[in-house]
């Protein structure tokens, strides 16, 4: 297979920059899937500037002129779904089937948001015998949007479609461990629209904190780790920019003492190990009745066997490996700590490739028992294919320890009485709460605003209370002349 050279693309233009890194595939890293474009902090003043000047006649278009644009935007998605998938699956290690659904779900992105754009943007007015009032939606100006290797497509297309829907440019940093795939797609559809509406950047921590303390640059969105998010924060805080942050998930799963074990742990074990546990919302502690312990943990183990682990591309993997070394070596030594703890830890699964082991950031999927609630292999976002099951003595016992962390993503609840469930699921500080599964539904994907409370989040995405991250408001009042 060849190597893609990328390169930044500024004003609709590519830019060709001095230094090019690797991008290697996490599932057999002595393949070079491609080179992608070191950008400096001169390339984020041209893009920021393009941008900026962009949005002057950007921000006059009407909604049905853009809405028009990302109609033609989700069409061309639609038509490269097969080789952007292959892509993705080689520089980021998904599954080809995950990564084949990562791609078809983003012109879905595109066709929600344009369908709860129309109500949101509709002004509010009001009139009575003294004064008219209209309460205006404005666009803010440049965003900046800097996104994720674990679900590019998806968490770049619902910050650009709200951001530019709502009459702002953009600047786009994608992960360097996952920016070839997405940045092939965002190319395309950025030569729909007018040049500078939408730009793409790549580059290192400076690149990163020249864009979100650029002077122009008027809000930013960031989907990542904490750590970025308030270095982020900070720097914000000079030019009092508005931020939007999606953060990291410790998400629960209770399961009441009344669920269908035969029902609940498959859907589990499928929401644990998704993308090899690399979803910010997926299942990341079990709580468990003390009675149901031994008996979910033995149909856990019988599930979590089943899975093939190999490259993304091989037809009868059903896991792949992590993305990068830093996150390959962050579980490895959680898992060796719980060892150490006491806690039982039992790796399982079939290695596909044996000789290829070595040759990619592959991990077996690992059940963690017998742990301390405190422990950081239950307190941490592992983010790889590992999970703990506590033991708990009493509804309230696990509430407590499910709201015992900083994080407030997402969390489930598993119960064969939905009224029970509701009750506990209330109880929860997360910012959604699945009830027998684990994920949206496509009405939840439509309705429900996606993000987290406390260190999980600013903001939401999806929904009409999404596309709010990206306006201002004007309020208008006249004062009628008295008679």
């Amino acid at each position: 297979m060849g190597v893609d050279k990328l390169h930044l693309l500024i004003n609709n233009e590519d830019v060709e920059t001095g230094q090019y890194t690797e991008v290697k595939d996490p599932g057999r890293y002595t393949d070079v899937v491609g080179l992608v474009a070191k950008g400096t902090v001169q390339h984020v003043e041209q893009a920021v500037q393009a941008a900026h000047q962009a949005f002057a006649s950007w921000r006059q278009t009407s909604l049905e002129e853009r809405s028009a644009l990302f109609m033609q935007a989700a069409k061309l998605l639609e038509e490269d779904t097969s080789s952007l998938s292959e892509m993705l699956t080689r520089e980021n290690g998904m599954l080809l089937n995950d990564a084949s659904m990562e791609v078809g779900l983003s012109p879905y992105v595109i066709y929600l948001t344009l369908e709860n754009a129309q109500a949101f943007f509709q002004s509010k007015q009001a009139e009575d015998e003294v004064s008219f009032v209209s309460v205006e939606k404005r666009p803010i100006g440049v965003i900046a949007a800097i996104v994720p290797w674990n679900a590019p497509f998806v968490l770049t297309l619902q910050k650009l479609v709200p951001a530019v829907l709502a009459g702002n440019t953009i600047v786009i940093k994608p992960s360097p461990n996952a920016p070839i795939s997405i940045s092939r797609a965002l190319r395309k559809m950025a030569a729909l629209f007018p040049d500078g509406v939408i730009n793409v950047i790549h580059g290192d921590t400076d690149v990163g904190t020249a864009l979100t303390t650029h002077p122009l640059v008027r809000k930013i969105t960031f989907t990542g780790g904490g750590k970025t998010a308030k270095h982020i924060m900070k720097g914000a805080a000079d030019s009092l920019k508005g931020v939007h942050f999606e953060l990291g998930g410790n998400d629960p799963a209770i399961v009441l003492d009344d669920a269908d074990l035969d029902e609940v742990v498959p859907k589990i074990v499928q929401g644990a190990f998704w993308r090899s546990g690399q979803i910010c919302f997926d299942i990341k502690r079990v709580y468990v009745p003390q009675a149901m312990y031994d008996a979910f943990y033995r149909r856990t183990c019988d599930l979590v066997d089943a899975y093939k682990v190999g490259h993304g591309l091989n037809p009868d993997a059903t896991l792949g490996p992590v993305n990068n070394k830093l996150q390959y070596q962050y579980v490895k030594e959680l898992i060796e700590g719980a060892r150490q703890s006491g806690a039982k830890v039992i790796e399982l699964g079939q290695k596909l490739e044996p000789a290829n082991w070595d040759n990619g950031y592959f991990l077996q999927p690992a059940v963690v028992r017998d742990v301390e609630p405190g422990q950081d292999i239950v307190t941490c976002e592992q983010f790889g294919p590992v999970i703990p099951l506590i033991a708990y003595r009493s509804e309230e016992e696990a509430l407590r320890m499910a709201n015992m962390t900083e994080y407030g993503l997402a969390s489930s609840v598993w119960s064969s009485d939905f009224e029970r469930a509701l009750r506990v699921t209330r109880e929860i500080e997360a910012g959604m709460t699945f009830i027998n599964g684990h994920g949206q539904s496509p009405l939840g994907a439509k309705l429900m605003p996606f993000g987290g409370v406390k260190q999980s989040g600013i903001g939401r995405e999806n929904s009409e209370v999404g596309l709010a991250e990206y306006i201002e408001y004007h309020a208008i009042n006249y004062h009628k002349q008295s008679h």
